[in-house]
């Protein structure tokens, strides 16, 4: 489904019945009693790829408090490669949900109700921010502790009045704290829930494992489809916005740091899906250098992406999916942000730079909109970001992991 269909579907259906069923929790004659050792434990994570990886500590976090306690994971479909990989449940407990068509959708949600009320889900943890089809889940799941975010005094975020553990939405704290707080929550007592001084230092994922024969097999085929690269060290760009173009540096820009790689050495590889493929056509074509390779759908799962990170020294990106990827193969990774905010969501990753300029309308991409920005399309905060930043922080970054100096200023001409 479109992302306009699906944002009118959550507002015209989905507030209507968020009202409906908070009706009927307030005349249910038995009250929900809040468990503190929940057996079941269920996650909805229906959020872009991105956000699941930054899912992670809170599922870390689940595992430690309630280790007796069976997890289990409500994901759109796309996602669950990526939730296997990062071994957030097992795999006979993930529950999954196609989005291609609303008959698919409408479909795979009532099979994904029946299956959770068959297994008994006792508690629900509902990571959505900015759509209501988490919390209205929760409430058909049958479970009798629903842990959902609620705007309290906030304007917004509506989201039904039958969330019973309620977690005060903080724009202010990176997502993966506040994903923690969801996991907290089942054990607070505080008015509203989660009253607690944050940790110093932001998580850092460990990278997850790849069989050694596995990588090696993969980059002897690499090397095969494209020899031109071999010799060079591979930096990946990924010049998408994905589902928001507003998150996209111009293309220009995306030319000419590629350009700028290949003129010192290195080899470019522009990655992406393949209906982005008119992107890298633009870069190669501006380039116009055998080093400079189109990755857009050369790659059929995340596995096989994360393979290109790995063998990647550095990825330049806008805020997507493979920033966040990138992460969990330890790739040093420049970041570009501007409709949203590193605050939120920045990397966890200790290799990652995020550029970042403050604009007064922005982020402009929020919870309180439905990520619905009121910008015309004229991104100048991510316009403002000039190719020799870009430079300067990817030399940097490159030279820092190399161990050794590797930028120059005039390099960056």
């Amino acid at each position: 489904m479109k992302l306009v269909l699906q944002r009118r579907i959550d507002r015209y259906l989905g507030t209507p019945l968020c009202l409906f069923l908070s009706l009927l929790n307030y005349l249910q004659v038995k009250k929900n009693i809040p468990l503190l050792q929940p057996k079941k434990i269920l996650v909805i994570l229906l959020s872009e790829m991105g956000s699941v990886v930054l899912a992670k500590p809170m599922f870390d976090h689940i595992q430690t408090a309630h280790p007796s306690a069976e997890i289990f994971v409500l994901v759109f479909k796309k996602n669950e490669e990526l939730v296997k990989l990062l071994n957030l449940a097992p795999d006979k407990n993930i529950i999954s949900i196609r989005d291609t068509t609303l008959p698919e959708f409408v479909s795979d949600s009532i099979k994904a109700v029946i299956k959770m009320r068959q297994v008994g889900i006792d508690a629900v943890l509902d990571c959505e921010l900015f759509s209501r089809i988490g919390s209205i889940v929760s409430f058909l799941s049958g479970a009798k502790l629903r842990v959902g975010f609620y705007p309290y005094t906030q304007e917004g975020l509506y989201r039904g009045s039958f969330i019973n553990r309620r977690v005060i939405y903080n724009p202010y704290v990176h997502i993966s704290q506040q994903f923690v707080s969801l996991a907290e929550s089942l054990e607070s007592n505080t008015v509203p829930l989660m009253k607690r001084q944050l940790e110093g230092k932001p998580f850092t994922l460990a990278p997850i494992p790849l069989d050694r024969r596995d990588v090696e097999k993969w980059k002897l085929k690499f090397e095969s489809d494209f020899p031109a690269i071999v010799g060079s060290k591979l930096i990946a760009l990924y010049p998408s916005g994905g589902l928001l173009p507003l998150r996209a540096w111009p293309i220009d820009h995306y030319c000419a740091i590629a350009k700028n790689f290949i003129a010192n050495g290195y080899a470019v590889g522009v990655i992406g899906l393949n209906h982005e493929k008119i992107l890298a056509e633009t870069i190669l074509s501006y380039c116009d250098h055998n080093k400079c390779i189109d990755l857009t759908g050369y790659t059929k799962t995340i596995r096989e992406l994360l393979f290109i990170l790995q063998y990647s020294i550095l990825l330049a990106t806008n805020d997507s999916g493979p920033g966040h990827f990138a992460a969990l193969v330890q790739t040093p990774t420049v970041i570009l942000y501007g409709p949203e905010t590193p605050v939120l969501y920045a990397s966890l990753s200790e290799k990652t730079a995020a550029i970042y300029h403050d604009f007064s309308c922005s982020p402009c991409l929020t919870a309180y909109n439905h990520r619905n920005s009121p910008c015309d399309g004229d991104n100048i905060c991510l316009k403002s970001i000039t190719v020799a930043e870009v430079l300067y922080q990817s030399y940097g970054i490159i030279g820092k992991n190399e161990g050794e100096a590797r930028f120059n200023r005039n390099i960056c001409g």
